[in-house]
């Protein structure tokens, strides 16, 4: 599977994300501008001593990165999601992309790919959206459940 940070903010977040990637062997895929230096310690204290064990590839563009994998599916997880992120059968080569953890993802991102933006369900009037870490990992493993965890034991 391939996890897509669109130009994350917060470093520990991207650095859970890394080991949670380093732990089903995903492969993580950061889309600049990134909102923090990639030697930043919290990155590094996040990510513990995996960080050789993941396979991470950086992007100028969300465009440059659509292009470079233009046969794969690519999801996209947002509150603004009309389906839920179980009402899909994800396949290994498949992408999961998440915006910012400030704004999300752009609207005309979104719009321009509606069928392919899912959502965590939340109850009404409680927070604006989960903790982008807690997403992915939560998004990925019902991607892996749904593949009989391939490769992991």
């Amino acid at each position: 599977m391939h996890i897509v940070l669109v130009e994350p903010e917060i470093p520990a977040n991207t650095g859970n994300i890394a080991r949670t990637c380093a732990a089903t062997r995903s492969i993580l895929h950061l889309v600049r501008p990134l909102g923090f230096s990639t030697d930043d310690k919290h990155l590094k204290r996040a990510g513990l001593d995996y960080w050789h064990l993941v396979e991470i590839h950086y992007h100028d563009s969300f465009s440059q990165l659509r292009e470079l994998y233009s046969g794969h599916t690519f999801y996209f997880l947002s509150t603004r999601g009309e389906q839920l992120y179980t009402s899909v059968k994800y396949h290994p080569s498949d992408f999961l992309v998440f915006g910012r953890e400030t704004r999300g993802l752009p609207a005309e991102l979104l719009a321009a790919n509606k069928p392919y933006t899912l959502r965590i369900p939340m109850a009404r009037g409680t927070t604006r959206s989960l903790n982008l870490a807690n997403s992915v990992a939560l998004v990925l493993y019902e991607a892996l459940r749904q593949q009989d965890f391939p490769g992991l034991e």
